[in-house]
């Protein structure tokens, strides 16, 4: 079974596996850990990752990156807006309202979803760690921002279907980072002991997350998460460009921004010299050949100049820290260490911000690259039955405070509870009860609007169907266990309604319970009251992973199955009926969610990505075979004026030379383009010609060895036959009548071999060869099968005396000197026996 940890990134992405006992980040085809996250799509094929990123300038409009965050989005999204002015290629609005990237494949325009880019990019990650594990992969774990939104996160689960991956888990990159750092420490303070709070910093190419987590031995809990979701090293690569744009204009009156190819060309050389200055304070050129007119462009600037430029961003690096802390309600002096990944914590001024906030130096333990992947794996080891890891429980957070709205049935108002809080440990359930006559629907939300970086608050619309009074005209009480999953997704687990029974002694039945009172923010109206129990860490849905039984909460409240005494909250617990009986029924839920993709798109995703690998597959194919007809032409001209010189004649060797040359013209022009069977046959074609004169050389080089060989085997079986005309006793088991044919096979092959070596003698190097060298190994194997069991026969082994036969020899022969004939020949057999003898035995010395 394969563990893999994937990290998702804007501009780059990570894969790590577990294997031989520690975790292993993987490189692809290129010997490159860093896959770019770029999809370049073409007429023929498609180029994913280090293939597409160098096609980023020639092919612009083609070539997708920095998609991302288009996750989930809808097109109208003022988000998507406002990166459609920044991509070099085309957005366009799908039929479900989502944003599409618009591309010419197959010689045809195509708008690709979001889902299906990222799958395409999944499926090449999914490849590199099958190459690399020499096994099929289907089991991952894939990291995403801590603050992706519900429809976010369910968009990232629809690619990884769409790649063939089985994702177990959804892991917040901080929290993917807090693992990787955690679980190798031997030093955490025991369970009993006050935790130790560090905090991770992350800021990547496109965003910026903060995370508090407390260790303790075995156990990891995030207290708090902040973030920027829009500032990141891109935004520092933003700056330098609008700067030099602005140079430029002035210097040499060049528009870049007109130009697409030019304006990526400055961003790459702009994320360079940024790189660049990091290590180097002085003066650093940025020099750019045939920019824009056929004009090269110079420029210089220092690290002093750079984070004078972008000192409205490191402004902002202040903010989500000191967030983070007040929700954790944590002191600078409570946190053991400051621990930074992503590329953009490599500017020295942002490390700066960061130290001088928390008034202490920073670490850089991890690998600032590769820590997400890592932790990734190490979760997806946990999950896997496969893998023994270290006992470790991981609790995350809700990262918006979640509501539940349903209409209440009093003077038709509206009845309203926050179930998640910020911060709220997850994945966690809980159950509410509700009394109501008819169906319902229950609507979540995110409570504050104004706190998600997303332009829709809706999570989903959750109608709880077949719910009715009870026989005797009362309200029924329906039971909705509501849930935070692994992947940080809400959802309306399951929902029963609690049916009253008159018959007892029905063992199905359980004892009703009693709930602690949530208060109702609509009218406090008996038919619509509302209860909420926190249900128990180890009471949980058969649906979610065994390994996170005991991560869902620290805190226990009544479940379905507990009475109310077990609730703290519930001071006023009545004492419960022993005859009362209840039967809890299980209802449909129909959800509808934002953003949620049909199963039947995902699938029509699914097929159109295998139609697109088999095409990448015929037309890899079909490049091998036009490459295997080129390798063939370069390699046959060299060894004709080479190795092959000597074994073809002049004219042989002009009428080659032609049709390679032909071949090569016709491999420039005509055959271009041409199917795969049309190189095959070509290729074919060449090696009737090239073959016999191959093999000459061949047979020259190797026949020599051989015919060495067949001489020196007839010369031993020769002397062998010799040996035993002379009477030599070695041999003297052997039968007369087979020695003599095998003299006379000996024989033949001796005339064989001469009679051969003889003709081959008289021929030119540019003849083909009387004999073969595989027809002289022949020879030789013949020549072994049929004398080697008669030469080489074993003599027959001399029987040693049967045992009746040794006592009739002791009897004739009687004892010698005085011994007695046991002494004479003793018997091992009898030595055992010999010794537990008892004493009063006579013993001989």
């Amino acid at each position: 079974m394969s563990v893999v940890g994937i990290d998702l990134g804007f501009l780059n992405c990570y894969v790590a596996v577990a294997r031989s006992g520690g975790i292993e980040t993987i490189a692809n085809e290129y010997s490159d850990r860093c896959t770019p996250a770029c999809i370049s799509l073409g007429s023929k094929t498609r180029a994913i990752g280090n293939a597409a990123k160098s096609q980023i300038v020639t092919n612009v409009k083609n070539t997708l990156h920095g998609f991302k965050k288009m996750h989930g989005r809808a097109f109208d999204d003022p988000y998507i807006q406002g990166e459609r002015v920044r991509l070099p290629f085309e957005l366009q609005k799908m039929s479900n309202g989502s944003v599409g990237l618009k591309v010419r494949y197959l010689d045809e325009e195509r708008p690709f979803a979001i889902e299906q880019v990222t799958g395409m990019l999944l499926a090449k990650l999914k490849e590199t760690s099958e190459s690399a594990l020499k096994k099929p992969v289907a089991d991952c774990v894939i990291s995403v921002p801590s603050f992706f939104t519900d429809a976010e996160r369910r968009s990232v689960i629809a690619a990884a279907q769409v790649a063939g991956l089985n994702c177990l888990r959804l892991m917040n990159e901080t929290t993917a980072v807090a693992l990787a750092y955690g679980i190798y420490k031997q030093d955490l303070p025991a369970l009993e002991e006050k935790p130790r709070n560090i905090v991770f910093v992350d800021m990547g190419h496109s965003a910026y997350q903060v995370s508090v987590c407390a260790f303790n031995k075995g156990k990891l809990k995030i207290l708090a998460t902040a973030f920027d979701p829009f500032l990141g090293g891109r935004n520092f690569d933003e700056a330098l460009v609008e700067y030099f744009c602005g140079e430029f204009r002035t210097k040499y009156k060049l528009n870049v921004k007109e130009n697409a190819r030019a304006l990526l060309r400055l961003y790459q050389e702009s994320e360079k010299l940024k790189k660049l200055m990091s290590a180097n304070s002085s003066d650093l050129p940025l020099n750019i050949e045939c920019f824009m007119d056929d004009l090269d462009v110079s420029s210089k600037m220092n690290r002093a100049q750079f984070e004078q430029l972008c000192a409205p961003l490191l402004a902002k690096v202040e903010l989500p820290l000191r967030t983070v802390m007040d929700q954790a309600k944590l002191q600078r002096e409570d946190i053991s260490s400051i621990e930074i990944v992503g590329g953009a914590t490599r500017i020295p001024a942002v490390k700066e911000q960061i130290s001088r906030f928390f008034c202490k130096d920073i670490s850089t333990t991890l690998n600032a690259d590769e820590a997400v992947a890592r932790g990734c794996a190490l979760q997806c080891a946990i999950l896997s039955p496969a893998f023994k890891v270290r006992e470790f429980s991981i609790t995350d957070v809700v990262p918006y405070s979640i509501t539940l709205r349903w209409k209440s049935s009093y003077e038709e108002g509206t009845g309203e509870c926050e179930v998640f809080s910020k911060n709220h440990a997850a994945p966690f359930s809980k159950v509410i009860t509700f009394h109501k006559k008819e169906p319902f629907d229950l609507e979540a939300y995110y409570t504050h609007p104004n706190e998600i970086p997303y332009p829709e608050p809706r999570i989903g619309l959750f109608a709880i169907q077949n719910v009715g009074p009870q026989y005797d005209g009362d309200n029924s009480k329906v039971k909705v266990k509501v849930r935070v999953n692994v992947h940080g997704i809400f959802s309306v687990a399951n929902a029963s309604v609690i049916e009253k029974q008159n018959v007892e002694g029905d063992h199905s039945d359980v004892p009703m319970d009693t709930e602690s009172s949530c208060k109702n923010q609509g009218k406090d109206d008996e038919l619509d009251k509302m209860q909420v129990d926190q249900e128990e860490g180890n009471h949980k849905s058969q649906a979610e992973q065994p390994s996170q039984a005991d991560e869902e909460s620290e805190q226990h409240g009544g479940t379905e199955t507990k009475t109310a005494s077990g609730d703290k909250s519930d001071h006023l617990a009545q004492p419960v009926k022993a005859k009362a009986k209840i039967k809890s029924i299980e209802l449909p839920i129909q959800a509808s969610l934002y953003k949620q993709l049909g199963q039947d798109l995902i699938n029509s995703y699914i097929e159109n990505e295998g139609k697109m690998m088999m095409q990448d597959k015929l037309e890899k194919e079909r490049n091998d075979a036009k490459n295997a007809v080129e390798e063939y032409v370069y390699d046959f001209r060299d060894k004709l004026c080479g190795i092959f010189e000597k074994f073809v004649t002049e004219e042989e060797s002009s009428k080659l030379t032609l049709m390679l040359e032909d071949t090569e013209n016709w491999l420039y022009e005509d055959g271009e383009d041409q199917p795969k069977q049309v190189y095959m046959d070509k290729l074919q074609e060449l090696r009737k010609f090239g073959q016999p004169i191959q093999e000459r050389f061949v047979e020259h080089e190797e026949r020599p060895k051989a015919l060495n060989d067949l001489g020196k085997k007839v010369q031993l079986l020769m002397k062998a036959v010799e040996a035993f005309k002379n009477k030599d006793e070695k041999y003297d088991h052997l039968d007369p009548a087979e020695m003599e044919k095998v003299e006379k096979y000996i024989s033949e092959a001796m005339n064989w071999l001469n009679t051969k070596m003889n003709a081959q003698n008289k021929l030119s190097l540019t003849q083909d060869p009387v004999v073969k060298v595989a027809e002289i190994l022949a020879k030789s194997k013949e020549l072994d099968s049929f004398c080697n069991p008669v030469i080489y026969k074993p003599k027959p082994r001399m029987e040693p005396p049967s045992e009746a036969q040794t006592k009739a020899n002791g009897e004739h022969n009687g004892p010698v000197n005085g011994q007695s004939g046991a002494e004479a020949k003793p018997d091992p057999a009898k030595d055992n026996s010999q010794q537990t003898k008892p004493s009063g035995e006579m013993e001989v010395d």
